[in-house]
């Protein structure tokens, strides 16, 4: 069974912040756009187990609006 915060990490990098990457933008405005710390997407992306705060993930999803259930819908697909 997959971890839970692994499932999270990997698709908000793979997602999210690969696509805005790819757009020439950077990883601190990624950061500053959803509401969180540079250091927090350095954590969700480095491939090390992180456990994203319930608070940081409901920012995240704000930002792109969605729902935390959405999100775990879209993660478990």
């Amino acid at each position: 069974m997959t971890d839970i915060n692994e499932k999270i990490c990997s698709y908000i990098t793979k997602n999210w912040l690969i696509p805005w990457l790819k757009e020439d933008k950077s990883q601190t405005s990624f950061a500053k756009n959803h509401g969180v710390e540079e250091s927090t997407i350095r954590k969700i992306k480095s491939g090390e187990p992180y456990r994203i705060p319930v608070e940081t993930l409901f920012k995240m999803c704000e930002t792109r609006k969605i729902s935390l259930s959405d999100f775990f819908k879209l993660i478990n697909e």
